[in-house]
């Protein structure tokens, strides 16, 4: 079964494995289904994405839902804040319709819709990212069922809210944590000690203004999924940094390269 565990390092500093970094599918695949959807989600595991990252919310009723932007009006044909509207509001959405008429029907998956994805499909890791401040009852809501549906070791739970980060590292301290990065914060090593997190996840064009940064974080032990790269120069750099994961709206495609340019046998 994979684990996360598969951005374990070995001492030479590459990947356990094949030494190449993790395929991370950005909002499921999200270039060829609606992003967030099971639909999307579905797409990037047939692509042999390695990890998929996908978006929470909260509902005004305190549920948390796997969505984008702090407004529904984008990716479903509703309108209005997530935070605002309750669950079964945000249920009765179509969130594929957008994309295009094939994906008529989809709905905006809750945390438990994701989860039992993550179960079924025991070949592909999670990467959830928080969206904005969530307190200590907040974060509950989300790590209590990854802990009771057996998901613990697949999962890393992210924010670029340190507060959040925090909340996880309160609450589930034993669950894989990671912080999002646009901009170094000053004692960027101490923070990320303080929250005890194993992965720092910049944006690519952060890694590009600070190309040891991949150095400074492998040599505290850190993991880096750098964001979202969709170009094959972009990867190139990126694995040529020695970057642990790839995030990009393109897993399909980023999957042929690493076989393509590494002389590697198809995905599954």
């Amino acid at each position: 079964m994979t684990t996360i565990t598969n951005l374990d390092r070995r001492p030479d500093g590459q990947r356990a494995g094949s030494g190449l970094p993790l395929v991370v599918a950005h909002r499921g695949n999200s270039s060829v289904a609606p992003e967030n959807t099971l639909a999307a989600l579905d797409s990037a595991w047939r692509a042999g994405a390695d990890v998929v990252e996908v978006d929470l919310q909260l509902t005004k009723d305190g549920v948390a839902v796997v969505i984008h932007d702090e407004r529904v009006d984008r990716t479903t044909n509703g309108a209005g804040r997530a935070d605002q509207l309750t669950a079964a509001q945000v249920a009765g959405l179509d969130a594929g319709d957008w994309f295009s008429d094939h994906f008529r029907g989809q709905q905006v998956p809750t945390a438990e819709d994701l989860l039992a994805f993550f179960v079924g499909h025991p070949g592909v890791c999670l990467l959830a990212e928080l969206k904005g401040t969530w307190g200590t009852e907040d974060v509950r809501r989300v790590t209590e069922v990854v802990e009771r549906v057996g998901l613990a070791e697949r999962t890393v739970v992210q924010s670029f809210d340190v507060g959040t980060v925090k909340a996880l590292r309160d609450v589930a301290p034993e669950l894989p944590r990671g912080l999002l990065v646009d901009a170094l914060p000053e004692d960027l090593i101490a923070l990320c000690r303080e929250l005890r997190v194993m992965a720092l996840n910049p944006s690519g064009l952060l890694l590009r203004r600070e190309p040891d940064l991949v150095d400074a974080l492998h040599g505290e032990g850190l993991r880096t999924m750098v964001w979202t790269l969709n170009e094959p120069a972009h990867w190139a750099s990126a694995v040529a940094a020695g970057v642990d994961g790839i995030i990009t709206d393109r897993p399909d495609r980023l999957r042929g390269w690493l076989d393509a340019a590494h002389d590697l046998p198809g995905g599954r």
